[in-house]
């Protein structure tokens, strides 16, 4: 790996000891790190400095989101070192493993095809709560060519700079999009079967599982506002999935009861899917327990997608700035 072709973009807000453990797993294999800090109130910003960190304070006057501290820290690391082809971002409650970054520019270098290459992102306490456990599976996607990345990924600049970096506007969801467009441009997005990062979610409370499946909603449906007239359709079937389960049917349920409460029956479908999904789920993951959480999650989480679908609608009909939604 040649150090000078490649940096880092680290975001975070109060994230801790979390923070430093990031910072030095990257600052082992990388002289080129910024650290973007999006107001924190604990002392982020002077362990990133004392770790010999660039540090980009964002201007907490201008609406905050994630994919605008991505940009941010892109600009400052491109102005610092121009000569950089790749830029490995990163979420501050995240560990680069080691040898990720040296079989990731490999690839890049590669495959001239490619604008994205991802790994395995894995918790780091999946059994510390069942919530935790969820986004361990949930992290686990196919591996192989794949339309999208999650925030830790290494880009290929040229292409990062081709479509303008993030959507500042999008509050969830950015990376997503951002792969849609490149992709529109003839680019590739790969998924490697590599260790990449151990990410801790922390998560202990049900209400933080709401708000993330809240705001996952909210994403689908802005990025579906924005290309879902494209031939891809993109996030059609996503939001579509939402309205019906998380409001079409139990309203229409909920309304036929109104003349004959014996429609109350239908309301079994949804027993009925989560059964189904346990089962699906055991014969990939050959334990009952997760299999059953992980088919739960995904059967109550339309509710919450659906409000975070529903308050994106409304919040442009009444022509209101969306804000971001924090699970931690």
């Amino acid at each position: 790996m040649n150090n000078n072709s490649i940096g880092a973009v680290v975001i975070g807000r109060n994230e801790g000891e979390r923070l430093r453990v990031c910072l030095e797993s990257i600052r082992e294999q990388l002289k080129y790190v910024i650290y973007v800090d999006s107001g924190s109130t604990d002392s982020s910003v002077e362990l990133a400095e004392s770790l010999g960190v660039y540090v980009v304070n964002l201007d907490l006057t201008i609406p905050f989101t994630a994919a605008r501290a991505r940009n941010e820290g892109a600009k400052a690391l491109l102005k610092l070192t121009p000569q950089i082809e790749f830029i490995q971002f990163v979420d501050g409650d995240c560990e680069v493993q080691a040898g990720w970054l040296d079989q990731a520019y490999d690839f890049l270098k590669e495959s001239d095809a490619y604008a994205v290459v991802c790994g395995r992102r894995r918790e780091r306490y999946p059994d510390a709560s069942v919530l935790n456990k969820l986004c361990d599976i949930e992290w686990n996607t196919p591996i192989g060519d794949t339309k999208s990345c999650g925030g830790d990924a290494l880009i290929r600049v040229k292409a990062f700079l081709q479509v303008n970096g993030y959507r500042e506007s999008l509050i969830a969801g950015e990376e997503p999009e951002m792969c849609f467009r490149m992709r529109q441009q003839g680019w590739k997005i790969r998924r490697l079967d590599a260790e990449m990062t151990l990410h801790d979610a922390a998560m202990t409370k049900v209400s933080q599982w709401w708000k993330r499946h809240k705001r996952a909603g909210h994403a689908y449906a802005e990025s579906y506002d924005l290309h879902g007239r494209s031939p891809e359709q993109f996030r059609k079937h996503d939001c579509m999935r939402i309205l019906f389960w998380g409001a079409a049917f139990p309203l229409s349920i909920a309304f036929l009861c109104l003349f004959n409460i014996m429609f109350a029956w239908l309301f079994l479908v949804y027993p009925l899917q989560l059964t189904r999904l346990t089962f699906k789920y055991s014969r990939q993951f050959k334990q009952l327990k997760p299999s059953f959480f992980y088919a739960l999650s995904n059967v109550a989480s339309k509710f919450a997608q659906f409000n975070g679908l529903f308050s994106f609608y409304i919040n442009k009909l009444r022509g209101k700035a969306n804000t971001i939604i924090e699970y931690k």
